[in-house]
């Protein structure tokens, strides 16, 4: 299990892992817990500096050191899909700039904008920061594992080595923790089924476009939830 659990952390991270882990599917189970993590991190620092700073840089910090830790992998992916799936494409030359690690206008343009959505919602939480962020970040990462389970891999890399290595049981296991901490975040039901609103629409989305989804398909995939997440929180009633 320690394997599992490290792989998980390289998998998500960019935190020094300097023994051999699990594959990335066998790992996939503590995906939830990794992204718990992550987001109590994030809760925790926005709220200890409550009445120090102002919260929109509260926000900032905690967006910057998400970045750091992640080494930004899901907005990479993100940036990617929107400069790729352009209207008429054909799924080769969409593959093509997939692979490609330029970031275009259409890429830059859509990243700073979910940025700056993210930026916002963290600025206007409403609900307890650390529990909200705990389980928006670990629905977003059991996310990554619900949409390789249910879309084939389009093409070999990353997408293909995690859904070769993906088995059921592990699947089930990260949507059972996900449920459990999303319902202790105090809006666990909207959070989970925009969640699967997202995935299924995903999931629809790329296979009608290239039959199934990329490593950069799964970050966007990702981070639509993440945003998700931090939005939902910033809405009073929906607690």
């Amino acid at each position: 299990m320690i394997r599992r659990l490290l792989g998980a952390t390289q998998f998500l991270t960019l935190l020094p892992v300097r023994v051999q882990t699990a594959s990335p599917g066998q790992s996939a189970i503590f995906f939830p817990l990794v992204g718990a993590v992550l987001g109590g991190v994030g809760g925790f620092v926005l709220h200890a500096l409550d009445g120090f700073v102002p919260r929109a840089m509260a926000g900032v910090l905690v967006l910057g050191i998400w970045a750091v830790i992640t080494g930004g992998l899901h907005e990479d992916g993100f940036a990617d899909v929107c400069d790729a799936f352009r209207a008429g494409r054909s799924r080769e030359k969409i593959l093509s700039i997939l692979k490609d690690s330029r970031i275009g206008a259409h890429g830059a343009l859509a990243l700073i904008l979910i940025t700056i959505a993210r930026w916002q919602a963290l600025a206007s939480i409403a609900a307890e920061p650390v529990w909200a962020l705990a389980a928006t970040l670990a629905v977003s990462r059991t996310s990554l594992v619900v949409i390789t389970w249910l879309t084939p891999p389009a093409g070999g890399g990353l997408g293909f080595e995690f859904s070769r290595t993906l088995n059921t049981s592990a699947t089930l296991a990260t949507i059972i923790q996900a449920v459990i901490l999303a319902l202790f975040s105090g809006a666990g039901v909207l959070l989970i089924w925009g969640s699967a609103v997202i995935i299924v629409g995903a999931r629809i989305y790329f296979l009608r476009r290239i039959g199934g989804v990329t490593g950069d398909c799964l970050g966007a995939t990702c981070l639509l939830v993440e945003t998700w997440g931090l939005i939902l929180f910033t809405c009073p009633p929906c607690m």
